[in-house]
């Protein structure tokens, strides 16, 4: 998955986003992601051949990219901050000028995360009455609260 048009990838990848139980939780009961959230990206190349696979594309054991966001309403301006684990040990704190932060503010469907592309998340945040305004104009979706 990209966000960028012009991105030309000669390669698949597979995002995985995970998200600490505690706050699932809570999303699913409020549609709304408590403070102390923390959603891991991590992404893996895709393989295409192996054992006996013969279409399609699988997961490879390789991370490639490995990203946190955490919410800390306390701490971060906007209540989020990204972190990049490019060594896989510690994280570095993106700058609040860097790119992701406007995206995520301009189009993420529930405070700032782009739940409108998990399935299990979206219907939560449409009935929960929680979508993000900037996304129901931007996509014509209706909360239903």
């Amino acid at each position: 998955m990209s966000y960028n048009p012009a991105m030309q990838m000669g390669h698949h990848m597979f995002d995985n986003v995970f998200v600490n139980p505690e706050a699932y939780k809570r999303f699913a009961e409020t549609g709304t992601w408590p403070d102390k959230t923390m959603l891991v990206l991590e992404v893996r190349r895709a393989e295409g051949k192996g054992s006996i696979n013969q279409q399609g594309n699988y997961q490879g054991a390789d991370v490639t990219g490995l990203e946190v966001y955490v919410k800390d309403e306390a701490r971060f301006p906007g209540k989020w901050a990204f972190f990049g684990f490019n060594n896989g040990k510690t994280g570095k704190i993106f700058p609040f000028s860097a790119d992701c932060y406007s995206c995520h503010a301009k189009h993420g469907a529930v405070d700032t995360t782009f739940v409108q592309f998990y399935p299990t998340l979206l219907p939560v945040a449409t009935r929960k009455g929680t979508l993000a305004a900037s996304y129901q104009k931007e996509t014509g979706a209706a909360s239903q609260k």
